[in-house]
């Protein structure tokens, strides 16, 4: 059976069609012998001479014109739908009407034939749409076999989800086995659609078949949205969305149709008998940008056995790098993170196996005693510096924050890294920081300068210097530390907290409007799953880099940007409705400090192509540690004074910008409001 399937499969789509009709016309051909056969009819002329071939090639002719006209080969594939089996019906009613009215006249206008009447064209017709029909099901039956399983569902059986999976078969095997012993039953696999291009067609798992391969993936979901009712759910694999592009679009046909996406991620509560857990798809899978395949080995080899802290844990961004970092093999994960409610989230989150590695502190980055003492006795192999205030038109307001938090929590950590000994400091940064125009930009740029000049320091002296600067971040003594320090900056991660995505799904959930500051404007964007692998690719790499090699800063590729409103308008077509129509978009004006397009790097930067897929390094102007210690009292001072000028002129002396910062912000940053961007 499965070579069956898998032969059909294989051949060319006007291939097929050509054997197709020719099937049809032998089987009218069987048909008309079986009802004269089964009628006991013996007709008066040789069936073999001049004139009854003439008369099957007649029928034959007559039968492929009716069938084409009838539409038999418009959608001949879909062999079990209602519309295919009801031209298989008008096509065999047709002709056999035709050829009785043709046995009419040809009685009429010439001679009777014996043994030829009604009966037999009654007989025909059931005949011929029965083997007409019998091979395109039996083919449905092997290739769609879940159908029928959906379709028989029990009446008593209506609290079970029927599920397709879409995954590897490993995973589908496991997942088959624990939904079939879970008590309640709360799930029912009735397909499996497998991301292998090598699996056997037809074949099943646990007596659930095999429907679909990688390349048909989409062709065979519509199908199955079209024909049942009675699916209710689509379960994708852990990573599907990294092994193929069809991902979005899988989940546009699902939701579209009203059917719940979820992805396994794993077991729990194995001493109980085992359950799934099934985690909701996000929004983010809208971005149909192809993701590059993680390697794993490596990340896993740079992260497995390593203490691992990340600032900001229980964030967007550090969430996920938690959950990594204990997928690759962390021996421990501390998370510092001044909410409450999100590092209880993050705790409802961790599976089971994982909280004895995990341990969670609610405290600020910019307190020093606090995090000196975390550091110093949890003793991490790296730090993820992902605390951040990172809400353009907030920090606008609340300027003294942003500064205290992405500029001396920066200092705070990486000063406090390098005084522990720490091996190695990360810093997740901004495309916001490149040309900056708003309070955030200019922050994280600063940011990235504190980084920079600790990295440069360490690489050209084995006693960098520096001395104590202000009350807020006591510059330690450097000498011997041994740090790394790096940043790694990128746009946009899709579906972090308070990112546009977040945003327009709440508004779409409300029913609109969605909100737009400008038309024009454009965002580079990345998943958050692609963005943390990658973010812990430049770490792996630049743990080995040394000398001319070596990069402060790394750069994320995200593709082409994408239009604001083109997220807008596929996110609501996603939830089934219609832009403009069902879900109205309102444009409200660029609000301060925003910019129509973001970039990733400024024109004075050079952009190294590395060994590593969607990863460069920068070579961009560092300031020398001195001059990053003789401003920070002034800047402590600008803060005191509430002086958001000249605080945010000395950051931008950092980087030499100074007229820059100034003539950008009165030509971007009009005093206007607006709802989202």
């Amino acid at each position: 059976m499965t070579a069956y399937v898998e032969a059909v499969s294989g051949i060319r789509p006007r291939m097929r069609r050509a054997i197709i009709m020719i099937q049809d016309l032998v089987m009218v051909l069987v048909a008309v012998a079986l009802s004269l056969i089964l009628s006991q009819s013996r007709l008066s002329f040789d069936a073999f001479s001049a004139s009854g071939l003439a008369c099957w090639a007649l029928i034959v002719l007559i039968a492929h014109l009716l069938f084409r006209t009838c539409g038999l080969y418009n959608t001949v594939w879909r062999f079990a739908s209602t519309p295919d089996f009801f031209n298989i019906l008008k096509g065999c009613g047709s002709l056999t009407v035709v050829l009785y009215l043709a046995s009419l006249g040809f009685r009429f206008f010439f001679q009777p034939v014996a043994g030829l009447n009604e009966r037999q064209f009654i007989v025909f017709f059931l005949v011929s749409f029965t083997i007409i029909s019998a091979p395109r099901l039996y083919y449905r039956f092997l290739r769609d076999g879940a159908s029928w399983r959906i379709l028989r569902r029990a009446t008593g059986d209506a609290s079970t989800k029927q599920a397709l999976f879409i995954g590897r078969l490993s995973e589908a095997d496991l997942i088959v086995r624990f939904t079939r012993t879970a008590q309640p039953a709360e799930y029912a696999i009735a397909g499996i659609m497998a991301t292998e291009s090598e699996a056997p067609l037809g074949t099943q798992i646990q007596g659930v078949p095999v429907v679909a391969l990688r390349a048909r993936l989409v062709e065979v979901l519509e199908d199955y949205v079209k024909g049942t009712e009675n699916l209710d759910l689509l379960i994708f694999g852990q990573g599907v969305e990294r092994e193929i592009e069809d991902y979005a679009e899988l989940v546009r046909i699902a939701r579209h149709s009203g059917i719940g996406v979820v992805q396994f991620s794993g077991l729990s509560e194995l001493g109980q008998g085992g359950k799934l857990v099934l985690d909701a798809v996000e929004m983010e899978t809208i971005m149909r940008r192809s993701a590059v395949a993680t390697d794993t080995t490596r990340i896993g080899a740079f992260v497995g056995g390593k203490r691992v802290m990340v600032t900001g844990g229980a964030g967007s961004i550090g969430r996920v790098l938690v959950k990594r970092a204990l997928e690759l093999g962390a021996e421990a994960v501390l998370v510092a993170d001044n909410s409450e409610f999100g590092i209880f989230q993050l705790d409802q989150q961790t599976d089971d196996g994982d909280r004895d590695r995990l341990t969670s502190r609610i405290v600020d980055v910019t307190d020093r005693p606090h995090m000196t003492r975390l550091v110093s006795e949890f003793k991490p192999a790296i730090i993820f510096h992902a605390a951040a205030l990172k809400h353009v038109p907030l920090l606008e307001e609340n300027w003294e924050a942003a500064i205290e938090t992405n500029v001396f929590g920066t200092l705070a950590c990486a000063e406090i890294a390098a005084e522990c000994g720490v091996p190695q400091f990360l810093l997740i940064s901004s495309d916001k920081a490149v040309d900056p125009t708003s309070v955030l930009g200019v922050t994280k740029r600063a940011a990235e300068q504190v980084v920079s000049s600790l990295h440069e320091a360490q690489a050209t002296s084995p006693q960098p210097r520096a001395g104590a600067a202000n009350g807020h971040a006591g510059v330690s003594d450097l000498r011997h530390s041994g740090t790394k320090f790096i940043a790694v900056r990128f746009g946009n991660v899709f579906g972090s907290n308070g990112s546009v995505a977040t945003i327009f799904q709440a508004q779409i959930e409300a029913g609109g409007p969605v909100t737009i500051t400008d038309r024009r404007m454009t965002r580079y964007f990345m998943t958050v799953a692609e963005a943390v692998d990658l973010v812990i690719m430049s770490a792996a790499d630049a743990e080995r880099r040394r000398g001319a090699d070596d990069y402060a800063i790394y750069m994320l590729d995200m593709g082409k940007p994408v239009p604001i409103l083109e997220v807008a308008e596929t996110m609501i077509r996603m939830a089934g409705k219609s832009p403009y129509t069902d879900i109205p978009i309102r444009f409200t004006g660029i609000r301060p400090g925003e910019k129509l397009h973001e970039a990733l790097h400024a024109e004075n930067e050079e952009v190294v192509k590395l060994d590593i897929a969607k990863i460069f390094g920068l070579k961009t102007g560092v300031i020398e540690w001195p001059r990053i210690e003789a401003v920070l009292p002034a800047l402590v001072a600008a803060m005191h004074n509430r002086d958001k000028a000249a605080a945010l002129a000395i950051l931008a002396g950092l980087y030499g910008a100074e007229e820059d910062i100034r003539g950008a912000r009165e030509e971007v940053v009009p005093k206007t409001a607006g709802q989202v961007g």
